[in-house]
């Protein structure tokens, strides 16, 4: 009997000129779904299956991984009180996860820590974790959390500890967030955990969510999960990544109930301006949608730019924003982040009961990690010195923005924040058809890992992400290995 694996592949393979792009616009699939399929990560549920076996002409049962004759017997359990056999319940995974992915530790990484597992070194240019790159956390932060672990021993208030949100409260005034109060305000295991909640209380079935595109991919998972349909709209290359307007306009439909802009933006690093963002608001209270906005990196900015709050210029209406410590502080493990309510809320109170039910049934965030926030919100700002000339992320982006554009056949446009560059590869000099093979191919050969763009939902093979943490010399040896694999490699 075949595995699953084996058969799409061998689908891929047979039907689809050996692209797992074209085989996800076939089925409808996200091309992440169909990697995990390939690489034995994940399977598709039933329903998937069937609707694979109706696009290619075979059965779902083939699909499986049965053979196309009557497959063997049902292994059977015997009743303790009858001694009757019936067939063994299969336990399948939910269909709620049919299309959910995320790339960012997919299939590639897999590959990675197989490698690492057999003594290979690599180069890791793939996720945004600042300790492993010598990024340490600010020492007063450290001992805040020691001094306080004892008094966080138990649950907290279900939104947060009062310090915590006074403090978060006290930013929204300094960033011009209008009409926050306590209790407005949730803390979170991360982001993260808050952008996945948030998304449940908002999306109904077949409500559709607008994006950018690229996007980091939680937020494509979150609203697949909810039961909504994500709809990317185009940020443009030719203008510095931001938001494409007019696309935006098109994307909507009477399905659309939200959208989501992620400023500044991973993965490209763009830092979108304030005009921009007013279009944006014109566009939401034009079609009446509610505004969720990611500033997980607005403490992160360069070149004397300025980072402006999207919520600040929508008093009028709701804006769900999205925040925490784990990159401007560098403690990604220590899991700190908030959600924050603005605006005019009147029209939205049956989404904030909602929001409060999901913050009670987990009780409540890490209470270590809260404790810290006050403390990492006020005074003196370490990340600072990092973003100006002779600061690691400022001199790091210098050195792979230019030494990317220096690699023939590829571009990028310098980002404005963050650690993450986006570049562009040329499809008529580079001979790529599947941006995913091409990076396991690169990991394989020179053992640098990092993320194609469409684990990042970017509609075509030809770009990639990097981030930039590693130290100069690390960022030399990975970009001269890429220069050498790109001079002579083709999928053609």
């Amino acid at each position: 009997m075949a595995n699953v694996s084996e058969r799409i592949q061998q689908l891929i393979s047979e039907q689809c000129g050996g692209s797992q792009q074209v085989f996800a616009e076939k089925t409808g699939l996200t091309k992440g779904s169909v990697s995990q399929y390939v690489n034995g990560r994940n399977e598709p549920s039933k329903k998937t299956a069937g609707k694979i076996a109706e696009v290619f002409g075979v059965s779902a049962e083939w699909v499986l991984g049965a053979e196309e004759e009557a497959d063997a017997a049902p292994a059977v359990r015997t009743s303790p009180n009858e001694g009757e056999k019936r067939p063994m319940r299969t336990f399948d995974k939910s269909q709620k996860l049919d299309g959910v992915c995320y790339d960012v530790r997919g299939p590639v990484l897999d590959e990675a820590n197989r490698m690492r597992d057999n003594g290979v070194d690599i180069i890791k240019l793939n996720i945004g974790n600042p300790k492993p790159f010598k990024f340490d956390a600010p020492d007063e932060i450290v001992v805040d959390m020691i001094y306080n672990l004892r008094d966080t021993e138990g649950y907290s208030d279900s939104k947060g500890l009062f310090s915590a949100r006074k403090a978060i409260m006290q930013y929204c005034q300094l960033k011009k967030i209008p009409n926050v109060s306590m209790e407005d305000i949730y803390t979170g295991n991360g982001a993260s955990e808050l952008i996945t909640m948030a998304m449940q209380g908002f999306v109904n079935n077949g409500d559709e969510i607008l994006l950018p595109m690229p996007d980091y991919p939680l937020w494509t998972a979150s609203i697949k999960l909810a039961g909504g349909n994500p709809v990317h709209y185009r940020c443009d290359e030719q203008q510095n990544w931001y938001p494409d307007i007019n696309d935006i306009r098109k994307k909507i439909t009477p399905n659309t109930t939200g959208i989501v802009i992620i400023n500044p933006n991973n993965p490209t690093g763009s830092l979108y301006p304030e005009e921009v963002l007013k279009q944006i608001v014109e566009v939401a209270r034009e079609f009446d949608l509610m505004v969720f906005s990611d500033e997980i990196y607005d403490r992160l900015v360069m070149d004397g730019k300025k980072h402006v709050s999207i919520a600040s210029l929508m008093p009028d209406r709701m804006c769900v924003t999205f925040n925490g410590l784990s990159k401007s502080h560098r403690i990604a493990g220590y899991r700190v982040g908030w959600m924050v309510l603005s605006g005019n809320k009147k029209n939205a109170q049956g989404f904030i009961t909602g929001l409060n039910l999901l913050s009670s049934m987990r009780l409540c965030s890490n209470v270590p990690g809260q404790s810290v926030i006050q403390t990492a919100l006020g005074g003196y700002q370490s990340a600072d010195e990092l973003l100006l000339p002779g600061g690691r992320l400022y001199e790091q982006r210098e050195f792979i923005y230019k030494a990317i554009n220096d690699i023939p056949g590829l571009s990028a446009v310098k980002p404005d924040a963050a650690f993450y560059i986006f570049p562009k590869i040329d499809l008529n000099k580079i001979h790529i058809k599947d941006d995913e093979q091409m990076v396991l191919d690169f990991l394989k050969q020179k053992r640098v890992l990092m993320l194609q763009g469409t684990a990042m939902n970017w509609d075509k093979p030809d770009h990639f992400r990097i981030v930039y943490l590693p130290d100069r010399r690390t960022l030399g040896k990975a970009t001269e290995r890429l220069a050498e694999f790109l001079s002579t490699y083709s999928q053609y």
